[in-house]
């Protein structure tokens, strides 16, 4: 254990610590592969010792020591994934749920039992995201508002300040060293979903909070779902007592495959920026292709608005699977106003910019001619720009 311990003190690569955290531990146990965990109770005869303990964790929320009690309280193989996430983004904890929507909640109830009620959020946010905060169903309130006009939306019982950058799916970026300053003393919590740590660690700009779900780029293969936070540790004892609470617990067998799925997060996110970098410049030179969005941070997502009808070419592609979700090995497109943003009041997405006429493009690991081949015959039957369109409206990718 003293060896495992000295290496993970010593400053790693990116790559390095996807592969190697949350499992340094391993060759002392005599094992290559992390153990998983089914055991929903666990065997104690010391219940005076039992008893001790859960008061600890009644009082702090800290992560118990010693044996586990019950699954509901923690589970070895989640903790695992949780430690490497916490490695990967920086912070202190992190905390894993079954859901990211999951994970969001628990956030937003931590707060509001502080008092601490109203948040102020950027759009545009995942559409679920928009509609937990906008609906109220945990008696919170929301501002809207642009970056520009964060600090005078704060209030004294603003809990949380909230952005997600890139956007989902206009791929929209904030400054987050701007917003954050703009935060003051309000905790700011970024949506990293779309850029995953690989691109870029909210941590490192001033944010308190890292939201992802994990049933994107973290598994990376459209089998697992779960969400996670990554934060403080003084956050984080307040996300577990939620989560006893609740029972928004992450399966051990999701918590094994998202570990897993980090030892790739770097190779899968930096070759499918590629390829996605380079469809984003065709799509930007196709006369069939309104607009097309990209982001400056680079990353496996593109969004384009198409003069015609956009359903004509979800129906059209064979090799790119019409689905939603996004960050798995396959490429997928779907239609938001459809489906990821469809609970989004109208009038909302289109002032956040999701327009009826976007699309929004998952690249995966396929090779890039085939996936140009299947979109480029998926958009054949679209009109074209015409002389006296305004290329304005085209925005040229920028990225790597």
């Amino acid at each position: 254990m003293e060896n495992a311990a000295f290496a993970a003190r010593l400053p790693r690569a990116l790559a390095t610590e996807a592969v190697h955290a949350g499992r340094e531990d391993l060759a002392q146990l005599g094992l290559h592969a992390p153990p998983l965990d089914f055991s929903t109770t666990y065997p104690s005869y010391d219940a005076a010792g039992e008893a001790a303990r859960i008061d600890e964790f009644a009082t702090t929320g800290a992560r118990l020591e010693g044996p586990p009690v019950y699954a509901r309280l923690d589970n070895p193989t989640t903790a695992r994934f949780e430690t490497a996430l916490a490695a990967l983004e920086g912070t202190e904890s992190a905390v894993a749920f079954a859901s990211g929507m999951a994970a969001l909640t628990a956030v937003l109830l931590v707060r509001a039992s502080m008092g601490l009620r109203h948040v102020v959020a950027v759009r545009p946010l995942y559409g679920c995201s928009d509609h937990l905060l906008n609906a109220g169903l945990l008696g919170t309130e929301v501002t809207w508002t642009d970056p520009a006009g964060i600090a005078e939306a704060i209030r004294p019982d603003t809990g949380l300040v909230m952005v997600e950058t890139p956007a989902n799916p206009t791929l929209a970026e904030v400054d987050l060293r701007a917003v954050r300053h703009a935060c003051g003393a309000v905790p700011l919590l970024v949506d990293n979903t779309f850029a995953t740590p690989v691109l870029q660690r909210p941590v490192e700009h001033g944010a308190r909070i890292v939201l992802h779900s994990a049933t994107k780029y973290l598994g990376g293969h459209g089998d697992v779902m779960g969400g996670v936070v990554a934060c403080d540790e003084e956050i984080a004892r307040g996300l577990r007592q939620v989560r006893f609470a609740t029972g928004g617990v992450l399966h051990p067998l999701a918590g094994y495959l998202l570990l897993r799925g980090l030892s790739t997060l770097p190779v899968r996110v930096r070759a499918a920026s590629t390829a996605a970098a380079d469809l984003a410049c065709r799509l930007s030179a196709d006369p069939r292709v309104a607009r097309v969005h990209y982001p400056k941070v680079g990353g496996a997502m593109v969004s384009f608005e198409v003069y015609g009808d956009p359903h004509q070419v979800i129906a059209g592609v064979r090799l790119i699977t019409p689905a939603v979700s996004l960050g798995s090995v396959d490429t997928l497109i779907q239609h938001p106003a459809s489906i990821s943003h469809r609970i989004v009041a109208e009038g909302d997405r289109r002032s956040a910019g999701v327009s009826d006429r976007l699309l929004r493009l998952s690249v995966g690991l396929e090779d890039v001619e085939d996936l140009w081949r299947d979109l480029a015959e998926a958009l054949s039957a679209q009109p074209v720009r015409t002389v006296d369109a305004p290329r304005a409206l085209r925005t040229p990718p920028v990225g790597r």
